[in-house]
């Protein structure tokens, strides 16, 4: 089986594993250039299948559980914004957790997400930092929606992405990550810097799942 990556589209891809019950039974391909993993994307669940297993999830805002694991990726973040600044949260969910904290830190933020805040108007204008917490790992398009993240980010800028990474991929099949049939992109950092080297970012790594991103 062979597919190109649908990140960096390159064509050297390698299995990497095979999943179980447990990921679907489905293949995962490593890239050869940017070092994604990913699912085939004839493997994918339809988007109504990803939309029923979402709403399975409990993203309550006033859960201090669930504020606590958004802070991984916006305490790390917050330090670098102005006050005031205009931000997006891309991927926010059916219940965006994270623009309820910003706000209530005296940003301005608008919500993205393509089964629940779907309205268009938001990425008609750009932004001082975009969040992307547990997102990209969703991603179909990978390519397409990271070029879109670079087009909504204003320079200067932030981008804070959190998503599950892992530091050797010969620990891949005990990884529960892969276990969620929604999960379909796997990055390393690697593939972090190979975004950052794609669109002039500024990459740095405050903990082991949260990338910063900044566009000078």
């Amino acid at each position: 089986m062979s597919e190109a990556c649908p990140l960096c589209k390159d064509p050297s891809t390698s299995p990497l594993h095979r999943g179980g019950k447990a990921s679907g039974f489905r293949d995962f391909l490593r890239c050869g250039g940017c070092d994604l993993v990913f699912v085939p994307r004839r493997q994918m669940l339809t988007p109504e299948q990803q939309k029923d297993r979402y709403l399975q999830h409990r993203n309550d805002v006033h859960d201090p559980d669930y504020r606590r694991f958004l802070g991984k990726l916006y305490y790390e973040l917050k330090p670098h914004l102005e006050a005031g600044a205009e931000g997006l949260d891309f991927g926010s969910g059916p219940g965006p957790a994270l623009a309820a904290m910003m706000r209530e830190d005296g940003f301005t933020v608008d919500t993205y997400d393509i089964h629940f805040s779907s309205s268009e108007c938001a990425l008609d204008k750009t932004y001082d930092f975009i969040t992307c917490t547990e997102t990209a790992e969703h991603f179909a398009d990978p390519a397409q929606e990271f070029q879109r993240l670079a087009s909504l980010l204003r320079s200067p800028g932030w981008l804070g992405v959190m998503t599950g990474m892992l530091a050797d991929w010969s620990q891949f099949s005990d990884w529960y990550y892969h276990r969620d049939p929604t999960h379909v992109n796997f990055f390393s950092r690697r593939t972090m810097n190979w975004l950052a080297d794609k669109y002039g970012w500024d990459p740095s790594y405050p903990s082991d799942n949260v990338t910063l991103f900044f566009s000078r």
